[in-house]
């Protein structure tokens, strides 16, 4: 029986705080988003080449899919500024600036419990 005052049943059910922790984690989740989105909180802008070099190991399709997935998801936005040679930058957008504060938390918790088992 919960003794903080919350209602847990609002953690159940098709609106419920799982169903909508999980669609988050299936938004950041990926070999690269989390490096791609770690990469755009550091600096504001990148171009795919920037990130391709910066991610070392990353297939140009492997990113090309990643990044198609992330503004899909509207965490990121990309931005052709080529008038005539092709020039595409990705920056977060305002939903993947908000997700910050929540991955800031996740490595906090990462930080104090990583190999430590939690009942």
């Amino acid at each position: 029986m919960p003794t903080d005052g919350l209602d847990r049943s609002a953690c159940l059910g098709p609106d419920g705080s799982s169903e909508l922790v999980s669609g988050v984690i299936g938004m950041i989740d990926g070999r690269w988003k989390l490096a791609i989105l770690f990469r755009l909180f550091e600096r504001p802008s990148w171009r795919t080449l920037e990130l391709k070099r910066d991610l070392a190991g990353i297939s140009q399709k492997v990113l090309t899919q990643q990044l198609r997935e992330l503004e899909a998801d509207r965490l990121i936005d990309r931005f052709d500024l080529g008038d005539k040679l092709p020039h595409v930058e990705y920056r977060l957008s305002r939903a993947g600036a908000e997700l910050l504060p929540v991955l800031r938390s996740m490595r906090i918790f990462a930080a104090l419990h990583q190999g430590n088992s939690i009942a």
